[in-house]
């Protein structure tokens, strides 16, 4: 199988946030449509340094992101958030890693599962999954209901609240942790 790229719109989300306020029109909405390498390796949207210059999406401030770029070299990426990208009928709203440079802008796992593409190596394309051409669907496991125990939720409760942040938990839960994880059938 070669390489699949797809034509995708990248849009400014915070912009998308601003016109719905009516702070500013639509024409004003940051937005530019570019070739990415679909590649389910990566876990998310990769842009470059030209695409963030000019979409300005907001940096996530304290966040990086370590990067193995494909000649072997390790390094630390910005992240950026808000970022809309549209496929045909399909959206996805993610963060992204800022790339070096003019690096090829990258599709990843997070934002194909969201819009629900799919890879067809023959044709070496991405298209929408056709088990549901109208709409995402996406598959959920099924989780059982945490049940609290009522004495440990009352004793929570009946200490002045300027205590609540040194609440340890009963002896009864001191080793069962378990009880607090959402386990799948």
């Amino acid at each position: 199988m070669g390489l699949v790229h797809a034509e995708i719109e990248l849009i400014n989300g915070a912009d998308l946030v601003l016109a719905r306020k009516y702070i500013i029109g639509e024409e004003e909405i940051k937005r530019m449509t570019v070739k990415a390498l679909v590649d389910t390796g990566a876990k998310m949207m990769c842009v470059n340094e030209n695409i963030q210059e000019i979409l300005q999406f907001p940096l996530v401030v304290g966040r990086k992101e370590r990067v193995e770029l494909a000649d072997g070299q390790i390094i630390a990426c910005d992240v950026v958030a808000q970022v809309e990208l549209r496929f045909k009928n399909r959206s996805a709203y993610c963060s992204a890693i800022v790339l070096p440079g003019d690096s090829e802008p990258l599709l990843g796992a997070i934002p194909l599962e969201e819009m629900d593409v799919l890879v067809n190596p023959q044709r070496e394309e991405l298209i929408v999954n056709p088990a549901s051409p109208d709409m995402p669907f996406t598959r959920l496991p099924t989780i059982k209901p945490v049940r609290l125990d009522p004495e440990f939720i009352k004793s929570i409760f009946a200490k002045p609240a300027h205590r609540l942040s040194t609440t340890t938990f009963p002896p009864s839960y001191q080793n069962d942790r378990s009880r607090f994880f959402v386990q799948p059938e």
